[in-house]
């Protein structure tokens, strides 16, 4: 047994939550059980509620300076999980990483130039260039026998004019899962450097790899990576405390970091909120560690259980198995179902609310996201509903 109860059960209703309060504007009804917005409905770790709560006695929330141990946690989390030797300088808090992407975008480019993105892929890495006047340019990745993906070097190559600024980089890949091999991030961040293209590598879900993997940062893996990359991390997904925004830039090269840093200096984008150190300190602890290992032992369990269930009850539903977060990338293509009778199955029949596989480009033709970061029962119900509209 561990110290954590995953299996609670939490009423997250008449809280604001997305994943609830959404349900009618994205589906078009509330009675649905939501697996699709991507933060999880574990409690958030004690220890941290428990630091928030420690500051919170004191009567004023007034300006604060960002504590040298913000940084100092950062650095020696991303050194002890990751063997990545981050130095100080090259650390900035953002506000959220998709409104990091936004500033990239405008602080390095123009309107009228190109940003890259990896279909199937986080559909804000489409959004947000396309909202700034951006031209989004396509280099679908190829899904091998396997249903993992492999990246297209050669189609890489054909698209990559010089009005091609930016590459998008999701790693690890959201919605599939993927950890990145340290061969195919080196022939990323050469091409890239050769030609002058800046990487965003969002690593939002980089401490929760499963079956002890291990996750690579795109800007260790060699100089020309560091030379032309900006790396986004958070605590927020790992320990469920997305609402706090507590999202950090890592920027290797002083070139870059200048002009990046310079910006968000500029228009105070780089003061945190007041509980984001806290938070992230919390969280980037011993007791941070010990639950992140517990939390994901749970992950792998539900990931098992769902893959038992599809091969026992679902054999036309494929589930792959993510290396990385608590997002499954279910392969409903076997169903022949078009585009509109797979939603219906799922939201009118099911009475279930997962994330459409189109949103993240036309490669997710077929493909529902299911976040498996929930209580075993609430997946049982959910797997259960979906057996069920299946007749």
């Amino acid at each position: 047994m561990g110290n954590y109860n995953f299996d609670q059960i939490i009423d997250r209703r008449a809280t604001g939550t997305v994943k609830y309060e959404m349900l009618p504007d994205y589906f078009g009804r509330r009675d649905l059980l939501p697996l699709w917005v991507a933060d999880m409905d574990f409690a958030t770790p004690p220890f941290i509620m428990e630091a928030l709560r420690k500051r919170l006695e004191h009567p004023v929330l007034g300006y604060t300076v960002t504590p040298e141990t913000y940084w100092q946690a950062v650095i020696d989390w991303q050194r002890a999980r990751h063997g990545w030797k981050v130095q100080r300088e090259w650390l900035a808090y953002i506000p959220g990483i998709v409104k990091g992407i936004g500033m990239v975008v405008n602080v390095f480019t123009q309107p009228g130039d190109k940003i890259i993105i990896q279909p199937p892929v986080y559909h804000p890495f489409r959004l947000v260039p396309e909202g700034n006047g951006r031209e989004v340019v396509m280099n679908p990745l190829v899904e091998q026998t396997d249903g993992y993906y492999r990246m297209d070097f050669d189609q890489l190559a054909r698209v990559a004019d010089e009005r091609c600024k930016v590459l998008i980089l999701s790693n690890p890949h959201n919605p599939a899962g993927i950890l990145w091999d340290r061969a195919t991030l080196e022939r990323l961040a050469r091409f890239c450097h050769e030609r002058g293209i800046l990487v965003i590598s969002d690593e939002i879900h980089a401490d929760m790899a499963l079956w002890s993997l291990r996750h690579i940062p795109f800007a260790s893996v060699c100089d020309e990576a560091a030379a032309c990359s900006i790396t986004f991390g958070a605590p927020s997904k790992t320990f469920n405390i997305a609402g706090v925004v507590s999202s950090f830039a890592v920027v290797p090269d002083e070139r870059l970091r200048k002009r990046f840093f310079g910006w968000l200096e500029a228009n105070e984008m780089d003061a945190p909120t007041l509980f984001a150190p806290i938070a992230t300190v919390a969280a980037f602890s011993d007791e941070g560690e010990a639950w992140r290992k517990e939390l994901i032992a749970y992950i792998e369990g539900n990931v098992e259980f769902v893959e038992q269930f599809c091969r026992e009850h679902l054999p036309q539903i494929r589930p792959l198995r993510p290396q990385a977060s608590f997002l499954v990338w279910l392969d409903c293509r076997q169903l022949g179902l078009t585009h509109e009778a797979l939603n219906e199955l799922f939201i009118d029949r099911a009475r279930l609310a997962l994330n459409d596989g189109e949103m993240f480009g036309a490669e997710g033709h077929g493909f529902m996201r299911l976040n498996v970061g929930c209580p075993r029962s609430v997946l049982e119900e959910a797997l259960n509903r979906l057996k069920n509209a299946l007749g």
